[in-house]
């Protein structure tokens, strides 16, 4: 009994404080949902050049794109946020924006890559058949059938992207995460805050999830 009263929920959990924490934890999100969109959109962008140059018979392109995604898959972001920041002394908004990039890209990479061995090699011998060079064999042909292919994985990477944004307070960005230490601190009720964020997160994952299940229908190819 003397357990359950120091771990009762009028101490465990403060709704008031809760509720009216969050209009100051969602300040940071246009930083956060900011930050998930430019880091996302340009890790598809390096992605997509680092699955080519992995599947390139050229060795100069193809060992040094295989040696930085296993590098990138094989350290954590937080590790390359601190290099980026602390070692290279890059500003913090920056710092984070890049190192997103860079380490969400390997995972794209590693997505686009089994998505195009997914396609059809039918597809690439109609294509070279009549005459289209290999930019728009890929451009044209490939790469619209193994983005339709990579949308359930591709919607992984970004739910982990948004929620890795958090890591961005390590580095004093102002985002949801960030937002959410300051008003704990103010406060004294961590465990209170850290509930809410973590319940405000999920949300944001939720609505993520359903546009994600949306454009599968939407670019869903009808079967014959």
């Amino acid at each position: 009994m003397s357990f359950l009263s120091h771990f009762s929920i009028p101490n465990f959990f403060n709704a008031p404080l809760a509720f009216s924490s969050i209009p100051k934890i969602l300040m940071g999100f246009p930083m956060s949902i900011g930050l998930t969109a430019i880091s996302f959109i340009l890790s598809l962008i390096l992605g997509l050049f680092l699955t080519l140059a992995q599947m390139s018979h050229f060795k100069l392109l193809h060992w040094p794109a295989r040696a930085f995604i296993s590098f990138m898959r094989g350290v954590p972001m937080l590790v390359v946020l601190f290099i980026v920041y602390f070692g290279f002394g890059t500003d913090a908004l920056p710092a984070a924006i890049i190192s997103f990039t860079v380490n969400c890209s390997a995972f794209v990479s590693e997505v686009f890559r089994s998505s195009f061995l997914a396609v059809d090699k039918g597809q690439w011998e109609a294509a070279y058949s009549v005459g289209l060079p290999y930019s728009k064999v890929v451009r044209r042909v490939i790469f619209p059938q193994a983005f339709r292919i990579a949308i359930p994985a591709l919607g992984n990477i970004l739910l982990d992207l948004f929620k890795g944004t958090s890591l961005a307070a390590m580095i004093t960005v102002s985002e949801m995460f960030m937002q959410a230490k300051i008003v704990a601190g103010a406060n004294q009720d961590y465990m209170t805050i850290y509930i809410m964020i973590a319940i405000i997160y999920w949300f944001f994952c939720w609505l993520i999830t359903i546009g994600q299940t949306a454009l599968e229908h939407h670019l869903a190819i009808p079967e014959s």
